[in-house]
Formats: structure tokens, C-alpha cells, sequence
């Protein structure tokens, strides 16, 4: 992307004007010889501040996840119209479209211009470590000291500026079907679960039990993806420019294809009506993967109330320690909006009532650490979902080893394209060496200036 835009913020104060000024000479009177009638004040027009911020507010997004926390919890200025501009994120869409109006910012009408933008951690190093996006401190947002660290990290650009904040924090956890746990472990306790799958290796043994009862371990075999891609130990693209696939990778393609052979999964991409079907009542998957976010806004056949499972689920760490994605709000460089912004982010981060609603009201584990551990250290807080777990509780521990590492501005793409070319392995349409050859021409497609084998 080439750095196309400069920094170009100005707040003119007009300090006022002041009308009926009188004449530096004497009044005329009308008073008798020796008395004196005081003079009427001069009356002045008050010091009026005019504002500059833009009367269109304009957000980029992937989905309605922010906008509908937005629009509860944050009291748009009188005056100012917000726009919403929102476009998959799958295939890369969604950047398309920002990186198309962020090299048009400079030219754009000012209604037009972008204010506000969000990214996932699979790309925000693009936007970050570039002149698209301003420094938020600069704007007047300071006070980080109740979020948590590496949401800072992935906000900042190489030389430490902060150019975004995130309203949520992401440990990630295995989310298991209370009901199968105890017909498969012969108990629902979290704690007894994780004892029985705090490996890679007591994993697999009981997708093998499960198997055996009729049961799916994951309801795809990309499930698990996320558990192992978040524990690289080198990126996907090395300083040369060269492709390199990581031990962790290669242990979750072969994972992949083991549980795909034996039936212990389905073939089907996560977002997909395949997998999430296995979440109604009737569903057969013991185990999905994600944050608070998950089972809040992608679970809904769960939560549907005729045809799933509501309570019938709970969290335990699994076999790896991971986080999984988060949203980031950006400050496009360019816009008129700087103070609203600024005042965005703070309250999306800092106001205690706001981070508390997003706990109790939309089951988020919210980028506030002093909310957090108030429902943490509550024994009568619990997630109805979760049968009255109290997932905060777990959360906050699970944070601890979070890690924002060995992220490329490629991962979005990188992680889509092997999924979906190493499924199609996993479904025997293809043979492994057809799979890699298609998947690297995936990327030769994307990204030319990545060397692949």
C-alpha cells in the first residue's frame, strides 16, 4: 500500500467579534453643569467557538458486531450523522474496499472521508505501521492503563505510536457440549474436562471415544486451527520474503487429515451452515474453539430458541493456551472528526459502565481490566449460556498468556487459502501435492512478492 496521505489535522478556534463597538471620543451628554451621567456599557456579542468536526462520521467495518454496541452505549454529539460502510471480510473484501477509500482519503469530499475504521489481528499490522492511521494519543486517548498490554502492541506502529484501541480482549477456550462431556468423559465439570484434554494427545484419544458413541469431535476439521496457528514459533512470510510453514501448521494439517479419515469431524468451513448446524439440539459436535465473541455472536443455533441447546455448554482452556482475533478501532488519518474519535475510543476502554454493560449485557470479555475482575472475584455472576459458569473467571486467567507474535500483514489470506485448498486433501478431491500446488498458487495470486516453493 503506498503511503499516500500526510497528516493533515487543523482546529481553527474563531475566537468571536465584537459588534457596537464605541468611539474613542467622549460621549455627549445631557446633564446639568456639574453632575455626571454614567455611561451606558457597551454590549458585545459573547466569544463564540465554532466548531470544526465534520458533520458525517464514517465507520468501516466487516460486520454489525460494533455497530450494534455502538449504537447502545455510545451517545453520538448532536449534529453528526454516522455512517456505516460495512463489507465481508472473507477473501479479502473488506480491505479492498477500505485501501480503496483510504487512497482516495486525501481527495474526498469531507462527507466522504473516512474517521473510524475496524481490523482483526490477521492484518491490522497493514494499517498500522503506515501513514494511513494517526496517533490516537495525539488525539487525546492516554490513559491505558486498565487495558491490556498486547491490545496496545497490535495498535502501534513499529516505533511504539498508539494508533487504535481494541473494546474487547480475546483469550480463546474450548467450548464444549456439557451433555456429550458426560456421556463421552462421564462429567460436564470444567475442571474434570480439562484434565481430560490438556494435550494435543489426550485430545485425539478422545475424539477416538466420541467417535465410538456417534459422536464429532469438532464440527470441522479447521476447528482447531486457530489453537495451533496462535502458537507459532515463526511467521508466515520470513524477512527474505520467503513462504515457511510453521511445525505448529504442519501438526494441524496433520490433525486435519487424521480426524477427517477416521470421521471424528466434518469438512466444511467454520462459518459455514455444515458446521454451525452441529449446534443446534440435535447437533452432534462435542468441541468448537473461541472467545467470549464466539459464543456470543456466531453461536445463534444455539441459543435459537425452539431448535438449540441454551445452558447445555461450558468453557476449559483445552489443549493449548490461544487467542483468537479481537476487533481493533483505527483513527484514519485525514478526518474531520479527531475529537469524536478520541472520544470514541475512551469510552469504549475507560468508562467503567460501558465495559460493564458489554460484560453483563452482551457476554464480552471487555478490554478493561478493573471491569473484568469485578465479575472475576463475583460469586453470583454467571453465564447462562455456559450453565451459570462464570466465563470471566476463566478468561482473566487464560489473558495472562496472551502473546500478540509472528504476525504478518498476510494472515487473513494465508490462513483462508490453506484451509480451504488442504480441505479439499482432507476430502480426497485432491491429492496432498495437488493441494500445497494449488494453495501456492493461491498466494502467487495474492501476494507476487511472496516466494514460494
Amino acid at each position: 500500500m503506498k503511503k499516500a496521505l500526510a497528516l493533515l489535522l487543523a482546529v481553527f478556534m474563531i475566537v468571536g467579534m465584537f459588534a457596537g463597538c464605541g468611539s474613542s471620543e467622549a460621549p455627549e451628554t445631557t446633564a446639568a453643569p456639574q453632575e455626571t451621567e454614567a455611561a451606558t456599557p457597551v454590549e458585545t456579542e459573547p466569544v463564540v467557538e465554532e466548531s470544526t468536526e465534520g458533520k458525517v462520521f464514517n465507520i468501516y467495518a466487516w460486520n454489525e458486531e460494533f455497530k450494534g454496541f455502538f449504537e447502545k452505549y455510545y451517545t453520538v454529539p448532536e449534529g453528526i450523522t454516522v455512517n456505516w460502510i460495512i463489507n465481508p471480510n472473507a477473501d479479502g473484501v473488506y480491505q479492498d474496499k477500505l485501501d480503496e477509500a483510504l487512497l482516495n482519503q486525501e481527495s474526498a469530499a469531507a462527507d466522504d472521508k473516512v474517521d473510524l475504521f475496524l481490523a482483526e489481528a490477521d492484518y491490522i499490522l497493514k494499517y498500522t505501521d503506515s501513514e494511513f492511521t494517526q496517533d490516537v494519543e495525539a488525539l487525546g486517548v492516554t490513559d491505558f492503563s486498565n487495558t491490556y498490554e498486547y491490545t496496545v502492541q497490535a495498535a502501534s506502529d513499529s516505533n511504539g505510536v498508539v494508533k487504535g484501541v481494541s473494546f474487547q480482549c480475546c483469550p480463546s477456550a474450548l467450548i464444549y457440549r456439557r451433555s456429550i462431556a458426560k456421556d463421552v468423559l462421564g462429567t460436564d465439570d470444567p475442571a474434570e474436562v480439562q484434565a481430560q484434554l490438556d494435550s494435543w494427545d489426550k485430545f485425539n484419544a478422545v475424539a477416538e471415544q466420541a467417535g465410538a458413541k456417534g459422536y464429532l469431535m469438532t464440527a470441522s476439521e479447521a476447528a482447531t486451527y486457530r489453537v495451533f496457528s496462535n502458537n507459532v514459533t515463526s511467521p508466515w512470510v520470513d524477512e527474505a520474503g520467503n513462504l515457511q510453514i510453521d511445525a505448529n501448521i504442519q501438526a494441524w494439517m496433520g490433525q486435519a487429515k487424521e480426524f477427517s479419515e477416521k470421521g471424528y469431524t466434518k469438512n466444511c468451513d467454520i462459518w459455514s451452515d455444515d458446521c454451525t448446524v452441529e449446534m443446534f439440539a440435535d447437533g452432534k459436535a462435542m468441541c468448537y474453539f473461541g472467545p467470549a465473541w464466539y459464543f456470543n455472536f456466531s453461536m445463534g443455533n444455539a441459543q435459537d430458541a425452539e431448535k438449540g441447546c441454551y445452558g447445555d455448554w461450558a468453557i476449559c482452556q483445552g489443549p493449548q493456551a490461544h487467542f483468537w482475533g479481537g476487533t481493533w478501532l483505527l483513527a484514519a488519518t485525514g478526518s474531520d472528526n479527531p475529537t469524536m474519535i478520541a472520544d470514541i475510543m475512551n469510552t469504549f476502554i475507560n468508562d467503567e459502565d460501558v465495559c460493564s454493560k458489554l460484560v453483563e449485557n452482551e457476554a464480552q470479555f471487555s478490554n478493561n481490566q478493573a471491569v473484568n475482575a469485578k465479575y472475576a472475584e463475583d460469586p453470583a455472576f454467571g453465564n447462562e449460556f455456559l450453565g451459570g459458569q462464570n466465563d470471566v473467571a476463566l478468561f482473566v486467567e487464560l489473558a495472562k498468556n496472551i502473546k500478540f507474535e509472528n504476525q504478518t500483514i498476510y494472515d487473513q489470506l494465508l490462513n483462508e487459502g490453506l484451509q480451504s485448498n488442504w480441505r479439499e486433501y482432507c476430502q480426497g478431491t485432491v491429492t496432498e501435492e495437488e493441494a500445497m500446488s494449488n494453495f501456492y498458487k493461491y498466494i502467487n495470486e495474492k501476494y507476487p512478492s511472496i516466494t514460494t516453493p
